[in-house]
């Protein structure tokens, strides 16, 4: 897409900066922001800006037609535009609207599983400034559902450099009870450099059990090989990493483990243990962090035996990531990356509190990541890979001539 400068009109400006009017002045930017892609995907599609003579054209605009968007601020007016000899074609609606489908979708479930019939569209107005029926959930479901399963059972390229795991926790009603289900999810950067979300799965636990069925999923749908795997201690996770994964390296999270080192310091140490490690993992090599690592040993062994015990059990696995390009190591050295993911997730979350069955949970968090990968797919690349590719071909040859 062409470069799209946004103008903004003060008196809109002026609204986001008062109490009174506030929410109405934000829906009046999201619509005046859209109008303004719209118009510029237009533009693109014709080959022509307005009234500009141009031998390329491909189509004349013929006016507009309003369209209500539904959005959590309030259902914003869009004006669409229409070609002749031509048809003027947009997935704005569609990739803007999925997540707030879902959204809504398990906000209706909610009311529609505990609230009678007769009270359901006064509720849902009130939820969501709108009137659902339970044959309108239907329908919506249907048209939702179908794009999540595509999305959750499309191939996977066969090598994936890094993959990063991580678990959350979500509320959910099942037999009249309400449950804690663990939500599993991985991230893996391709070869290209292009951060892409592998898969999704709800499980009744964080075991080694639930883990391998997860990977094995990943496996069936043409995953065969990763370099290199980031992930929290869990013991359940570690196994089935090294179960499934056997060929790869285990990078243990580094945050979690300055957490689990520092949860058994006295407090009164906690500073000092504690930028000792930052130092550790900021180590140009590998000699340099053993020497830390050997150094906080002598340090705290006889005022924090129960700290460095951890230290010395994870040394090599949350130094992992020594064994690769400097660039690289920052944001391979922990799961932080996934954990911004999964604060999105907790932002939706937060709204339905208690979601009403498992199958709204995947899709509302199946709308969420896919938006989230195609936003990935088509941004900038999260790594240059080049770099990476000249390191292992150089550790290859170096195989070679000592196997020589």
């Amino acid at each position: 897409m062409a470069q799209l400068n946004i103008t903004i009109e003060s008196e809109i400006l002026h609204g986001l900066f008062t109490t009174n009017g506030r929410d109405e002045a934000f829906s009046k930017l999201l619509a005046s922001i859209l109008n303004q892609v719209l118009d510029v995907q237009s533009t693109e599609q014709i080959g022509a800006k307005r009234y500009e003579r141009n031998g390329e054209r491909k189509a004349y605009r013929n006016g507009l037609r309003e369209r209500q968007m539904t959005t959590r601020i309030g259902t914003i007016t869009l004006e669409v535009p229409r070609h002749r000899q031509g048809h003027f074609e947009t997935d704005l609606f569609t990739r803007y609207q999925r997540s707030e489908q879902a959204l809504i979708l398990s906000m209706i479930e909610m009311v529609i599983n505990g609230v009678s019939t007769r009270k359901i569209q006064k509720v849902t107005e009130e939820l969501c400034g709108q009137s659902f029926s339970k044959s309108t959930v239907s329908a919506l479901c249907k048209r939702l559902d179908p794009v999540i399963e595509a999305f959750c059972n499309r191939s996977l390229l066969k090598h994936y450099p890094f993959v990063i795991v991580d678990a959350l926790y979500l509320k959910v009603r099942e037999n009249t009870r309400v449950r804690s289900k663990g939500l599993l999810i991985a991230k893996g950067i391709r070869e290209d450099g292009h951060r892409e979300i592998l898969g999704f799965q709800v499980s009744d636990s964080e075991s080694e059990t639930s883990w391998s069925e997860f990977f094995a999923s990943l496996k069936r749908r043409g995953l065969e090989h990763v370099d290199l795997v980031v992930s929290d201690h869990h013991k359940g996770l570690v196994k089935a990493v090294r179960r499934c994964f056997q060929n790869s390296t285990w990078q243990r999270c580094q945050t979690h483990f300055s957490r689990n080192i520092l949860d058994r310091t006295p407090k009164r140490l906690q500073p000092k243990l504690k930028e000792l490690l930052k130092v550790m993992y900021d180590a140009p090599d590998m000699a340099s962090a053993r020497t830390m690592r050997n150094r906080m040993i002598t340090e705290f062994e006889d005022k924090a035996p129960k700290a460095v015990a951890v230290l010395e059990a994870g040394f090599d696995d949350v130094m992992a990531v020594m064994s690769l390009p400097l660039k690289y190591r920052r944001r391979l050295r922990t799961t932080n990356s996934i954990e911004r993911l999964n604060e999105e997730i907790r932002r939706r979350e937060r709204v339905i509190r208690i979601f009403p069955n498992v199958k709204s949970v995947i899709r509302l968090i199946g709308a969420l990541l896919i938006e989230q990968d195609e936003k990935w797919s088509t941004g900038r690349k999260y790594f240059d890979m080049s770099e990476y590719y000249q390191f292992i071909n150089g550790h290859k040859t170096e195989a070679d001539h000592m196997v020589a």
